[in-house]
């Protein structure tokens, strides 16, 4: 017997709490180890427990919500050994994503960085960390997007979701006062057509934070 397809309410209600959540957890909005529940997830969102679990797998697939053999469910609390990898795939990802993105890094994708950096600034005043982690991100993003390499922007961001909660525990920890250096090496290198210095640039960026997490 065939499984009758899910009716496009549901299907719509699902998207839309996977798509929340998954921003949640990358923006650092959700502690690491949280605990989830269907329940609590179908209440919040006004949604049943069939969308609700239908995010919740998706989003344990990808690594940003960890199931216990008990059935919890919460953000996953990494190991130094784990963002140690994850670091390292950064560093190796990364730097070829920009440089991938360097022959299309006209003048107006320059500029649209730099504003994104003057947010970062902001964020950085107001000591926001959930702004800082979601500006920052979209600096890179922005940066990738030119690459034209969605299989390796896809992986990139899979790494930055299952990061997401563990950056907001760095942000607390540095307790930065000023956007990060490397962006303006970054934007440096962009308007010299330097690909060794934004291979370095970016390699730096993205790992050094994350070096003091799993120190």
């Amino acid at each position: 017997m065939t499984t009758p397809p899910r009716q496009p309410e549901t299907m719509a209600a699902h998207d839309r709490l996977y798509r929340t959540l998954r921003q949640q957890v990358m923006h650092g909005e959700i502690s690491p180890g949280e605990a989830l529940t269907l329940r609590g997830l179908g209440a919040r969102f006004g949604v049943s427990m069939t969308p609700a679990r239908e995010a919740v797998r998706r989003l344990v697939a990808e690594g940003a919500l960890a199931l216990s053999a008990s059935g919890r469910v919460a953000t996953p609390e990494l190991s130094a050994e784990r963002i140690e990898e994850l670091a390292a795939l950064r560093a190796l990802i990364e730097p070829e994503l920009a440089a991938r993105a360097l022959p299309r890094a006209h003048f107006a994708l320059i500029e649209r960085l730099t504003t994104i950096n003057g947010g970062i600034a902001e964020a950085v005043v107001k000591a926001d960390a959930i702004a800082y982690i979601r500006t920052n991100l979209e600096f890179h993003r922005t940066l990738y997007l030119r690459a034209q390499s969605p299989a390796m922007l896809a992986i990139t961001e899979t790494i930055w979701l299952q990061l997401g909660p563990t950056m907001r525990v760095l942000y607390a920890r540095l307790r930065r006062h000023e956007p990060p250096q490397h962006h303006r090496m970054i934007l440096a290198a962009l308007r010299a057509g330097d690909e060794p210095a934004l291979r370095l640039a970016v390699r730096t960026d993205v790992t050094q934070g994350l070096r003091h997490l799993a120190a």
